[in-house]
């Protein structure tokens, strides 16, 4: 229901008939909307870190997991990983409201610390220690925030595959890797 109509126009009874339950049901798990959530925000995290270490097991080399990810099947995701409109949109929900900016922080941190351990991880395999784990955390989850909303506003100029793109143009400005194609 909020990927059909957004945060603010999917109802609790609506989230609750689309559910099959009852209006008593869904406050029988969640106090609010709000709860709900930040339940699917920890969610899409936990299956983000979860697929992303399955694949770095068995693609510890940064070339070989970036082209994995560029081929990975995106049909299973959670709603929050198939649609960029309602991830940003709960990120900006939850943004919204002081009170629950410590869970989006908390799920913030994750998401970097994720990345910063793939760092880490092709750093080792590679034998180079060229990219700091923790600054490239920071620095590619923006630029991936950035192109989600970017491909929202203009899908004709920023391809669905931009941000891993722009990886490759990374790394190969490094000298990292000439194996990533940016086509």
């Amino acid at each position: 229901m909020f990927e059909e109509q957004g945060i603010g126009g999917a109802s609790i009874e609506t989230l609750a008939a689309a559910a099959g339950f009852s209006r008593g049901a869904f406050y029988s798990n969640f106090k609010s909307k709000d709860e709900l959530i930040i339940a699917m925000l920890e969610d899409h995290v936990e299956q983000t870190i979860r697929r992303n270490l399955d694949l770095v097991a068995k693609h510890s080399n940064l070339v070989d997991f970036i082209d994995a990810l560029k081929t990975m099947d995106r049909s299973q995701q959670d709603p929050l990983g198939r649609s960029p409109l309602l991830h940003i949109e709960m990120i900006l929900f939850v943004a919204r409201a002081e009170k629950r900016r410590p869970e989006l922080a908390k799920r913030l941190r994750a998401r970097r610390k994720l990345i910063a351990d793939i760092v880490e991880t092709t750093n080792k395999n590679s034998g180079r220690n060229v990219l700091n784990p923790a600054r490239t955390g920071n620095i590619l989850l923006a630029l991936g925030d950035g192109f989600r909303l970017h491909r929202l506003i203009d899908p004709e100029t920023t391809p669905a595959d931009s941000y891993l793109r722009a990886i490759g143009d990374l790394l190969r400005a490094m000298g990292i890797s000439s194996g990533i194609s940016s086509d």
